[in-house]
């Protein structure tokens, strides 16, 4: 990765508008990539923006209603007209507004660039008759050389996949407090008899623990119950298995988080869904949520049986 000296872009005082962030560069080095890693990390992101219009959007930011975005994220290339001195002119009106910018600037050498739009057979945006796309990234390279020497932030992209520049955007711009935590984790109880849920990644089969059903006072009661869930883990296969269970996502967990994954779906399942499968994920979902992970919890077929 690859960066220029940092400017300063905005200007000090009071009513700053927090988590600006212009995401531009070579067409191909990654851009529409990085906007799905700010909306994963709660930012409001646009785009293919006018570059005119980033006052506007910039300004919104300050509403209210917008006040559970961390921040918004503004996707601008040569797709318009004019697009360096358009974007020079924005980048000065959002300093005169007191905006905290910045600018990140996306590059790949032109091989690779070659490479991907063979790979997705898109025409690059300057291409037209008589220019090709090898003539196209050159023109695009030295037209864009002035917003590059302005950036905050320049990330070559070339020897980078996907999991990589997503990595690189969330170190940026994840706090220490929530960067090992952006992982999205969905439990799901479930009744085999009711079928497997179909967006599960992962799905556990726990018939073999002791069945509350066939005890009559507890058959009417859920997993969710106290006396239900004291029958299941009154076992201490039960137990282990508990403790196996939780350490296992405490060990794997981190590790899909290194690799950049946002969201897992985890299905646990007895056979009809209303005692074991409820008890296992309420205890998993209650050892998550300990541990700062965002967790949901549904109990697909409770109220099934």
């Amino acid at each position: 990765m690859a960066s220029s000296s940092p400017e300063s872009l905005s200007a000090a005082g009071a009513c700053v508008v927090q988590g600006v962030c212009i995401v531009t560069g070579l067409s191909g080095a990654g851009k529409s990539t990085a906007l799905q890693v700010f909306e994963d990390l709660r930012y409001f992101t646009v785009d293919g923006l006018p570059a005119s219009l980033a006052p506007e959007m910039t300004a919104m930011m300050r509403r209210r209603s917008m006040s559970h975005f961390k921040g918004i994220a503004l996707g601008m290339d040569m797709r318009q007209s004019n697009f360096p001195e358009e974007m020079r002119a924005a980048l000065e009106a959002l300093s005169a507004q007191n905006v905290m910018l910045t600018l990140l600037f996306l590059e790949a050498d032109t091989q690779e660039l070659i490479r991907r739009y063979a790979t997705t057979r898109r025409p690059h945006p300057l291409e037209r008759e008589g220019i090709g796309l090898e003539a196209a990234l050159a023109a695009e390279r030295t037209s864009l050389k002035p917003l590059r020497d302005m950036a905050d932030l320049v990330i070559d992209t070339s020897l980078f996949s996907i999991h990589d520049l997503r990595r690189a955007v969330q170190q940026r711009w994840s706090d220490d407090q929530n960067r090992l935590r952006l992982l999205r984790i969905n439990l799901i109880s479930f009744g085999f008899k009711y079928g497997v849920p179909r967006e599960a990644d992962m799905v556990f089969d726990l018939r073999f623990l002791p069945n509350p059903y066939f005890d009559e006072q507890l058959r009417p009661l859920s997993g969710k119950d106290e006396k239900v869930s004291a029958y299941v883990f009154a076992s201490q296969n039960s137990l282990e298995f508990r403790n196996k269970l939780q350490e296992l996502f405490f060990c794997m967990l981190p590790q899909m988080e290194a690799e950049g994954r946002y969201r897992l779906t985890v299905a646990l399942g007895c056979t009809g869904g209303r005692h074991r499968s409820v008890a296992m994920a309420e205890e998993l979902f209650r050892a998550l949520r300990q541990a700062d992970y965002r967790v949901c919890l549904e109990h697909r077929h409770l109220k099934l049986n």
